[in-house]
């Protein structure tokens, strides 16, 4: 383990300084957030978080003396309490996300909080077994095989990579803690399952995920630092360098943001704790923040945390680079998701080939920088204002230029990507398509012109929007624009009015097209249409040299694997 910086003591004490901790519950106390389901509780000021309060316990441990070791065996104690013990049913072994909402009253239980719970159990025993009574170590093992059980009963695919790794992590470290070699053989076939998916294509399935890669980072590093084997340490090793050349590959020096296209994110410009744990992680390189603007995390506090050196310089030097990377393939059913990016000094724009529209997706998303600060551009896709997982989107890239289009699935899900999938139809008063324009102090403006082509302007950069076709059924789509606040959007209405019933599956063509051109002046792109048989060709030019951009989309919708198979 690498010696703690007194850079990590002091944030580790400001951090631990800040939590709010109820006596009486012997638990940590923080401001209620969702993010829509899962849980279902609503308004309600505060709860009383399991994984954090863990999260809190073994901080503790880490930088606390007598009175802290206290505190932390208590929540320990309470939080073990908390886990289901009853074999009979299909939640044994995980914990509810809060005090406030028992495991039978959650929509669904979320069973990742065997990987995540386990974790910090886990390393609390690491860390400082010496220093535990033994009747807690002996709850604290019991508790630690009961994650373990739901971890191995659940087995989750290689696809999903930061709960693949902390899977993996929980249960060989288990059973090497505990001289358990099932739990040591499960977790060394599911690092090598994980390996073997992920090098396949040279990349994570939840693909450049500025949330997600940094939980992966973090767990491979701590798989790295305290596993025995030298084998996984050689896996963690190769993974590590895998996820650090893809996050630097994406970083955009000029903006200072992780370019996309995002496959899971919660923010849409870099949030203070992402940042905060790449700076740290450059290891005195760049000093984006302040000491005070750190938002640390204690899992980071003795993580061997680390960037290559020699990925180090695309963090600090801007640069033009373009690059594809396919990272999903399925060829049974005919699917493979491709990740595009290109960037300049002042722009970068990510696309992916084809994808949901799940409101943790960026499938088209640009930072922009200028005098005016960094402005970013995200595609979305809004049932009732809020995004619509069951569209479906579809590009091709070529460097500043992205030829797209939106279908809609008749099974995929509405608000997430697959607790509620819809039947073929949806009650809506409204569907639209959405460019948001955000960020920055300059105010982006927006023109039409004769032709019907779209040109917002954002500081010195121009996005040039050519509408293609867009249509629900018979009835044809309209571009408007509209401000709220500081963001801009730009969008293409389906349908605005009474609640109304969508059903897809009686509509021959549902969707849209258009050509998005990122530019530091207008840009008007000709192209070619051709609807045939229910579906899209489309061919533009490509924007500074080789053969023109293509692209076929189905119009009429279809099971979601459907849509997203090739044409």
């Amino acid at each position: 383990m690498r010696t703690h910086s007194d850079l990590e003591r002091r944030l580790l004490q400001r951090w631990l300084q800040k939590q709010e901790y109820n006596e009486d519950l012997q638990l940590l106390r923080v401001p209620f957030s969702s993010p829509g389901y899962h849980t279902t509780l609503k308004d309600v000021p505060f709860v009383h978080p399991t994984r954090e309060s863990l999260g809190y316990a073994v901080a503790l441990l880490d930088g606390g003396g007598e009175p802290e070791l206290e505190r932390a065996c208590a929540i320990l104690d309470r939080v073990i309490a908390l886990q289901e013990t009853d074999r009979s049913l299909p939640t044994y072994g995980i914990w509810s996300w809060f005090y406030e909402e028992p495991l039978g009253d959650m929509r669904p239980p979320d069973w990742n909080w065997a990987d995540f719970c386990g974790k910090q159990l886990l390393l609390a025993v690491r860390k400082h077994e010496d220093r535990l009574p033994e009747a807690l170590k002996e709850r604290l093992r019991e508790a630690v095989f009961r994650a373990c059980e739901a971890i191995i009963a659940r087995n989750v695919g290689p696809g999903y990579t930061n709960i693949a790794i902390m899977g993996a992590f929980v249960t060989l470290i288990a059973g090497e803690t505990y001289g358990q070699e099932a739990f040591v053989v499960y977790g060394r076939q599911r690092l090598h399952t994980f390996y073997e998916y992920t090098m396949r294509l040279g990349a994570f399935e939840e693909y450049n995920s500025p949330t997600y890669t940094k939980v992966a980072l973090v767990e491979l590093s701590d798989l790295y630092a305290w596993a025995q084997s030298p084998e996984i340490k050689t896996l963690a090793a190769k993974l590590l360098r895998l996820a650090w050349g893809a996050v630097a590959n994406h970083f955009h020096p000029a903006t200072c943001q992780w370019g996309g296209p995002h496959a899971r994110s919660y923010d849409t410009t870099l949030s203070a704790s992402v940042r905060s744990f790449l700076q740290i992680a450059l290891q005195g390189r760049v000093e984006w923040l302040t000491e005070e603007e750190l938002a640390y995390d204690p899992q980071w506090y003795g993580s061997p945390i680390g960037c290559p050196d020699e990925v180090v310089p695309l963090f600090t030097k801007p640069s033009v680079r373009t690059h594809a990377q396919a990272f999903y393939r399925n060829e049974e059913k005919g699917i493979e998701k491709t990740a595009s990016f290109y960037q300049t000094e002042t722009l970068c724009i990510g696309s992916v080939s084809r994808e949901n529209m799940w409101n943790q997706r960026r499938n088209l998303l640009a930072y922009l920088s200028g005098d005016h600060g960094t402005s970013y551009v995200w595609l979305r896709c809004l049932h009732d204002g809020y995004d619509y997982a069951a569209a479906v989107f579809t590009s091709v890239q070529q460097e500043n230029r992205v030829l797209f289009g939106i279908g809609f699935s008749t099974n995929g899900g509405d608000t997430h990507n697959s607790l509620d999938r819809i039947r073929g139809s949806i009650e809506a008063k409204d569907l639209r398509l959405r460019f948001e324009i955000g960020g920055g102090e300059a105010k982006a403006n927006v023109e039409q012109d004769l032709q019907g082509e779209l040109y917002v302007t954002v500081g010195r950069h121009v996005l040039s929007i050519r509408p293609v076709f867009a249509s629900l059924g018979e009835t044809s789509a309209q571009w408007e624009w509209s401000r709220e606040g500081d963001r801009l959007y730009v969008d293409c209405v389906f349908y605005s009015g009474a609640n109304r019933t969508i059903d897809f599956e009686s509509l021959s063509q549902a969707g849209a097209l258009a050509i998005c051109t990122f530019a530091e002046e207008r840009v008007s792109c000709s192209y070619k249409l051709t609807l045939k048989d229910q579906a899209a060709f489309v061919e533009c030019p490509a924007p500074f040299r080789g053969g023109p951009l293509r692209l076929s989309m189905r119009l009429k919708p279809s099971l979601m694997d459907t849509m997203l198979s090739v044409l």
